[in-house]
């Protein structure tokens, strides 16, 4: 087969922390982005301690190693697009956005990881600030769920009126477009009424993308899996709605394979 027919596929790079398990961090994001048919390269700004049920600690990069991780891999590959997970120190998140301006790296697509699922710790409070100032105005999208965007907002976020609020909130503090995860919403878990409905504000325009609730609680790492799937369909010329949508069906197509491999084992 001749060298024409081959096709490179584009490179997404991406940046967090490593879970032992394999079920969140860059494990769970190099598991997305070779789904949508894009080559992964990684590079780890933290070591973390935990397997699926308890977080135990985490030994956490410098921005000098950070930076050596990722110049090789900019010396041989443009990466189409950027995802940004754990960032767990004020450091780091300064040397994410120095490394984006310096070499022009695609505005990224960043997950901010405040807590593991089993409520580990995974961002300094002091690193949230420096998130806001430094690295919010080069992202191309933020993709908190509930409870992040509350701590970053300082917002309480109880109804789908909430999240569009604190979806302004987030653009007057320099976000071009933000997705709200809505798996949390108080409101909906209350009246017994629970979806997985998610809003992105972009530019001003708002889209709600409904999705039903899926009741597993043995899938982790799912905020990494659509971050990572967004910036892969990007990464092939997708629209950011046509990215999301792409993305938010494939999270829940893992979580519905979660569901029947646990139901089968029972």
């Amino acid at each position: 087969m001749s060298a024409s027919k081959f096709v490179t596929p584009p490179v997404v790079l991406t940046i967090g922390g490593f879970d032992p398990s394999g079920g969140a961090g860059v494990i769970a994001d190099v598991r997305a982005i070779v789904q949508f048919g894009c080559r992964p390269a990684a590079a780890i700004t933290s070591l973390t301690f935990q397997n699926t049920n308890d977080f135990f600690g985490a030994t956490h990069e410098t921005a000098e190693s950070l930076r050596a991780q990722i110049v090789p891999i900019l010396e041989e590959t443009a990466p189409a697009a950027v995802k940004v997970g754990m960032l767990p120190t004020a450091t780091l998140v300064l040397e994410v956005a120095n490394l984006i301006r310096d070499h022009g790296l695609p505005a990224p697509v960043v997950d901010p990881v405040l807590k593991s699922s089993s409520g580990g710790e995974l961002m300094e409070p002091e690193a949230i600030p420096v998130l806001l100032r430094e690295l919010l105005p080069l992202v191309s999208l933020l993709t908190p769920n509930i409870p992040e965007a509350e701590v970053i907002t300082g917002m309480a976020i109880e109804s789908e009126a909430d999240m569009r609020a604190a979806a302004v909130k987030f653009s007057e503090m320099g976000a071009h477009a933000v997705l709200i995860k809505g798996g949390h919403l108080r409101q909906s878990l209350e009246a017994g009424t629970h979806k997985a409905n998610d809003l992105l504000y972009n530019e001003g325009n708002v889209t709600v993308f409904k999705g039903e609730w899926i009741d597993t609680p043995s899938v982790r790492g799912t905020g990494c899996l659509i971050s990572s799937a967004i910036a892969a369909g990007l990464a092939q010329g997708a629209t950011l709605e046509e990215a999301v949508h792409r993305a938010k069906e494939y999270v829940a197509e893992v979580i519905r394979a979660q569901l029947t491999h646990t139901a089968t084992r029972v």
